[in-house]
């Protein structure tokens, strides 16, 4: 293992003689204003009013029935359809989850797809790996995923579409500076699933879920988890700039402040430009946002040949993000310096791991996500107490 070398210059996560209660009370919501403010934006709306659930029709070109046994009749599949609706209209997004039965209310992770749900699972499917529906099944836990796109397009007119055009007035010229942007419109899109699950007691455990997503839906994972305390657990893939790595962190060949700028600035909020060519400036930095999730466990995930994320960068997070987890006795990121490939670090309630391997989200991450789901979200063996009725 390498030593840690602290970067210079991060601002600090908590203030002189941070306790809990003030933690609870006043920084955790300043952070969040800060995070909202320069990067991601104010949301106009949490669970609107008008939100409804209902079941998909079938759709008699599926190749699929709805309810379809999986596994050998271990599990179903059932396919759902949020509708909301906001003072500038309304809207909807499918999303589909896959459950095993049980006799009892199961576990869950809500995947944040990045591309149609039919080319993780199904006949068609051509990224398995990266849902492993199968392998979430196997060992107790649904499987729930929606596909970012539905909820708002990932495009640069994205943010007049979806879930935008009904909370946003979106005809406007140009959107306010501090407007919500994509990425907590698809972290949104994730607590909406959510409000779902918590409808089905007899299915799910509500209180054990976890919500994950690779790249920019780790970045989405992250937020979700920061800004919906429900979450159980988060896990965030490969997600660098945006996401889990350090601003302030030197890494020569990641992504920069600029390069998401150029091509994603609809990701966030239009005050995020003003720190192009300025990431060691910014007044704040990730280990913020991992740290909104605290107590809660968290998982970070990183690849040997993936620069651009700066995996180096997102264990810097993991690192400096810690202390939020002691202030409630906890222990964060338990590591003695950046990690050698495949050697996850789990003993605390923040995990990091440095994959082998390219930008991806494969059967080895997974793996070491279950693993520490197992251990930190799945709920403990209880002992009746002896002597009380």
């Amino acid at each position: 293992m390498e030593p840690f070398a602290e970067p210079r210059g991060v601002p600090p996560l908590m203030r002189p003689g941070e306790t809990r209660q003030s933690w609870e009370s006043e920084r955790r919501a300043q952070l969040r204003e800060l995070l909202e403010r320069q990067c991601y934006g104010f949301r106009p709306v949490e669970r609107p009013p008008q939100l409804l659930f209902s079941q998909v029709p079938h759709d008699p070109r599926s190749l699929e029935a709805d309810d379809a046994p999986v596994l050998g009749g271990a599990a179903f599949r059932r396919r759902m359809r949020c509708d909301y609706g906001g003072p500038y209209g309304t809207g909807s997004f499918p999303f589909t989850a896959y459950v095993p039965k049980s006799d009892k209310p199961v576990p869950a992770f809500v995947f944040i797809a990045l591309h149609p749900l039919e080319e993780y699972v199904g006949p068609l499917r051509t990224n398995a790996s990266v849902w492993a529906v199968e392998t979430l099944l196997k060992r107790g836990y649904a499987a729930i995923g929606f596909d970012i796109h539905d909820v708002t397009p990932d495009m640069w007119h994205g943010n007049t579409r979806g879930a935008f055009a009904a909370f946003c007035e979106v005809e406007r010229l140009y959107r306010p500076r501090d407007e919500w942007g994509c990425l907590s419109v698809w972290a949104w899109g994730a607590s909406r699933v959510l409000d779902w699950i918590g409808t089905e007691p007899g299915l799910f455990d509500a209180k054990r879920v976890a919500v994950i997503g690779h790249s920019r839906g780790g970045k989405t994972a992250l937020l979700a988890g920061a800004f919906d305390e429900r979450f159980a657990m988060v896990v965030s893939n490969d997600s660098g700039t945006g996401g889990a790595k350090l601003h302030h962190a030197d890494l020569p060949g990641s992504e920069q402040i600029m390069h998401s700028v150029r091509t994603n600035q609809f990701w966030y909020c239009r005050d995020y430009t003003q720190w192009v060519n300025r990431d060691r400036d910014v007044p704040w930095d990730q280990h913020m946002l991992v740290a909104l999730c605290a107590p809660r466990p968290v998982c970070i995930g990183s690849a040997t040949d993936d620069k651009w994320a700066g995996p180096r960068g997102e264990y810097a997070t993991a690192r400096l993000a810690s202390p939020a987890w002691e202030l409630y006795g906890r222990r964060g990121l338990v590591s003695d310096g950046f990690p050698a490939p495949d050697a996850p670090q789990q003993d605390g309630f923040v995990s990091y791991h440095l994959r082998t391997g390219e930008h991806a989200l494969t059967d080895f991450d997974w793996g070491v996500y279950l693993d520490f789901a197992d251990k930190r979200m799945r709920p403990a063996s209880r002992t009746p107490a002896r002597g009380r009725r």
